[in-house]
């Protein structure tokens, strides 16, 4: 049995160096070996070929794989910078918008001593372009509550009338517009003797942007051009605001008495932010 053990570790040996040995020769230039090899090689060749194809396609598979996890990450990596980047746009156009609100109210509140202004935003409104009422975003909370015989001026940054306060929950207040038909101001002409009338919201002239003035006293100088401003009577809103400007002086139906139609300086389709005029007590 040994010596059955010791001829086969003779023969691999053996075998292996007789590869080895015809490898060699025949990589030699004009060896007679290469012409035995050459056929071997011929039949082999496709097989090769079709080997390191397939060994090329899956190494391509699997670099294509790595490129696509490398890709999927940094995008996923993008869109969360993105999502950080517009969130902190987002604050500071906030912060922007709360610093011009404030820097209005400190310039409305020099204009008008002895007034608390708080400035909202518009919060929901109706759809068109003229609307009866809007929500603003200060109620009760803030220390404003309407009564019979209480409510607020509202003016825009500019500190042109607006409307007033119609009714307050706790965080949330609804406006006015001095447009609609439920509205009326005591105004006067913006004259040191100015003629003192009214002036209100009506249905026909609402969709156009426009209020009425009338209880206008007989003799009284108003002409197209005129600026009105409130009157300060009744209390509710301080003398001096804005109203609009006269464009039209008519008789009334009844003609007895005349009416000027109104264009208020206020904008309504753009409102974002308005101004809230709380009377201080003494």
């Amino acid at each position: 049995m040994r010596g059955i053990a010791r001829n086969r570790i003779f023969l691999l040996v053996f075998t292996t160096l007789l590869l080895v040995t015809v490898i060699l020769l025949s990589s030699l230039p004009g060896s007679p070996l290469h012409f035995l090899t050459s056929p071997i090689s011929a039949v082999l060749e496709p097989v090769q070929k079709t080997l390191l194809g397939a060994t090329d396609k899956v190494t391509g598979f699997f670099e294509s794989l790595r490129e696509g996890m490398r890709l999927r990450e940094e995008n996923r990596a993008l869109r969360e910078e993105n999502a950080e980047l517009r969130s902190q746009i987002d604050q500071l156009a906030e912060a922007g918008r709360q610093y011009e609100a404030l820097k209005e109210a400190f310039a409305l509140k020099e204009q008008y001593a002895g007034y608390t202004i708080i400035g909202a935003r518009v919060l929901t409104r109706e759809i068109g372009q003229w609307f009866d009422v809007f929500r603003i975003d200060i109620g009760t909370a803030d220390g404003f509550s309407v009564t019979e015989t209480r409510s607020y001026a509202v003016v825009d940054a500019q500190s042109r009338l607006i409307g007033r306060v119609l009714s307050t929950d706790l965080v949330s207040g609804k406006v006015l517009p001095l447009i609609h038909e439920g509205f009326s101001v005591s105004a006067k002409v913006n004259t040191p003797d100015g003629a003192l009338m009214r002036v209100r919201g009506t249905l026909d002239l609402k969709d156009q942007g426009l209020c009425l003035a009338d209880q206008i006293p007989s003799g009284a100088s108003l002409k197209p051009g005129d600026i009105l401003v409130t009157s300060g009577v009744g209390g509710l809103f301080p003398a001096g605001i804005p109203i609009g400007t006269v464009i039209s002086v008519r008789t009334a139906d009844t003609g007895s008495e005349r009416q000027a139609v109104i264009e208020p300086f206020a904008g309504f389709d753009q409102l974002t932010t308005v101004f809230v005029m709380k009377g201080e007590t003494p």
